[in-house]
């Protein structure tokens, strides 16, 4: 047997083993774990035979007993401080506002166990970070992708998590929470603005991307036309929304608009498809776009309570410069605003 983290491993005690020691006996079949990490789990009661807990790592085992053993899972590994500069737009006792650049990820994860935001913040705040996030996430009330730039908000201390937390989790439907996002988009919405009210869930083969299903959970964007492009050949090519936020799903705006016919420009994951469409950009539109490497997805404004004074946090972000550029060789052809 192997150990299987966060599980419960079985196994029945054979003639072999007949009135040995419950440690001796784990061990010679558990062979994953030592006899000392074994002995441990028997003491912190996580061992029963025939449901019944024992803690007594020399209780003497008969043939047929049936033991379970739950292998608690490996202990992450606390993440370290790094000096890595933060754009700091508003900070304070309780919380940290940063505006967040391009290929920064929020947490360390599988692939990314350094050179994260979190790294940052340990850094930046010390001990003083909230820990109601976890190990990996301390102080993290919600997120944005690695790719994707501009504003987030940070708890300093578990008060100020818990407030704000219940702010992302209520959507702001009885409070001042807003998020506001800047999208370049293939084509162009017939409408001036419209709702996108699709479920999401994993996608049912491609785990890491996600995808509308009806037994998903509820996500609704809304919509609104800043800015029309034409191609070279005269009909839309591209479009800036503002798209605002109702739920908080993983990849919810790449989702949606890809979902109506209109992903981000820059977005191989849910636009490959559109590729062959940057030929119909200006020349220096599709330069800008090549260099871009990313999806065209900026987090431009965001809107929170204070958790502790009550105060409306309203803050804006402008487009970085990589985003600026496409929309300005965007507007080349036709700078004019939405109709």
């Amino acid at each position: 047997m192997v150990e299987t983290p966060g599980r419960i491993e079985t196994l029945v005690v054979d003639e072999d083993h007949d009135g040995e020691r419950l440690d001796r006996a784990l061990a010679a079949r558990m062979t994953a774990l030592s006899r000392t990490r074994l002995k441990a789990l028997v003491l912190a009661g996580r061992v029963a035979i025939g449901g019944r807990t024992i803690r007594d790592p020399g209780h003497h085992v008969n043939a047929g007993d049936r033991v379970t053993l739950e292998v608690p899972p490996p202990e992450e590994a606390a993440p370290q401080a790094e000096d890595i500069a933060l754009a700091i737009v508003h900070e304070d006792d309780d919380l940290v506002i940063i505006d967040k650049p391009r290929g920064l990820v929020v947490h360390p994860a599988a692939g990314n166990r350094s050179g994260t935001l979190v790294n940052a913040l340990i850094a930046h705040c010390g001990a003083s970070l909230s820990g109601i996030g976890g190990v990996r996430r301390p102080g993290i009330v919600h997120r944005l992708d690695k790719d994707t730039t501009g504003l987030m908000v940070v708890a300093k201390n578990d008060r100020a998590h818990r407030a704000l937390s219940a702010q992302f989790a209520d959507h702001g439907r009885s409070g001042p929470l807003e998020r506001g996002y800047l999208a370049f988009v293939w084509g162009a919405p017939e409408r001036p603005r419209g709702t996108i009210d699709k479920p999401l869930g994993r996608h049912p083969r491609a785990r890491e991307r996600m995808a509308v299903r009806e037994d998903g959970r509820a996500a609704i964007t809304h919509w609104t036309v800043l800015e029309r492009y034409s191609g070279t050949d005269g009909q839309p090519a591209a479009s800036l929304l503002d798209c605002r936020l109702e739920t908080g799903r993983t990849h919810q705006i790449r989702v949606h608009l890809a979902s109506i016919g209109h992903p981000l420009l820059g977005d191989d994951t849910y636009g490959p498809g559109f590729r062959t469409k940057a030929a119909l950009l200006p020349a220096a539109a599709r330069a800008a776009l090549e260099g871009l490497g990313r999806q065209a997805l900026h987090a431009y404004l965001l809107g929170v309570e204070h958790p502790v004074t009550g105060e409306t946090l309203l803050y804006r972000s402008q487009l970085p410069a990589d985003l600026d550029i496409l929309r300005r060789t965007l507007r080349g052809t036709n700078p004019g605003a939405a109709r």
